[in-house]
């Protein structure tokens, strides 16, 4: 009796990003998806709930992709918690530079740039555990009347990183070197808060955002 040769499952993620791409918006009906694309639905199944559940983990990925990178680098573990922030965030952009035009297209669904942020759900999980990993490391050098609370600091790590994007979304620099610049900047924002906050650092972060916003030197 011949045995039926089991078929290769298919990159779901892959092909609903390029469904995405070519159709310029992001397919209607698991149906519709599945047909395009010759798969069964039940097969789409056995992967996924729904279309919702792989558009999140579109960003899913592209946060482990991004922690890959970070676990080659053997430097990385001993690096500062400031260097390891910085690293993952020029990590997560270099990911999101190599899918950039699947990004504007799913963050500028409609009149308003990141418009559809529920997609990011899971990818806010994951980038808040990652920040989570870091305060409380820094928490342990600190007295209990000074540690930095892990959820507010988190959650501000997560806005900063949605804060990053909205810039980097609209950067046209060239190599998007002012996305480099306010990385920079708002991570020493973020440690001189954490450690000890410095006005001037506060007030150079300010001045780059008016300058970027008015255009003006």
């Amino acid at each position: 009796m011949a045995v039926k040769k089991e078929e290769k499952s298919p990159n779901i993620l892959a092909l609903y990003m390029e469904y995405a791409l070519e159709h310029e918006h992001f397919p209607s009906s698991v149906y519709k998806f599945c047909k395009v694309n010759k798969i069964e639905e039940s097969v789409f199944y056995q992967h996924y709930a729904s279309l919702d559940t792989v558009k999140h983990s579109v960003w899913a990925a592209f946060f482990d992709n991004v922690h890959a990178l970070l676990e080659k680098n053997e430097e990385f573990s001993s690096m500062t918690r400031k260097d390891r922030l910085l690293s993952f965030y020029y990590t997560f952009f270099e990911v999101l530079l190599l899918n950039r035009s699947y990004v504007l297209m799913a963050l500028n669904q409609g009149d308003q740039p990141m418009k559809n942020i529920g997609q990011l759900k899971d990818l806010r999980k994951s980038v808040k555990g990652f920040a989570e990993a870091l305060i409380e490391e820094g928490n342990e050098d600190k007295s209990r009347f000074t540690t930095n609370p892990v959820e507010l600091f988190s959650e501000a790590t997560w806005a900063q990183l949605l804060l990053l994007m909205k810039f980097w979304l609209s950067d046209t620099s060239k190599g998007f070197e002012k996305t480099d610049a306010l990385i920079e900047k708002s991570v020493n924002v973020v440690f001189e808060v954490f450690d000890n906050t410095r006005l001037d650092t506060i007030l150079d972060l300010g001045k780059f955002l008016w300058k970027e916003a008015t255009g003006k030197a």
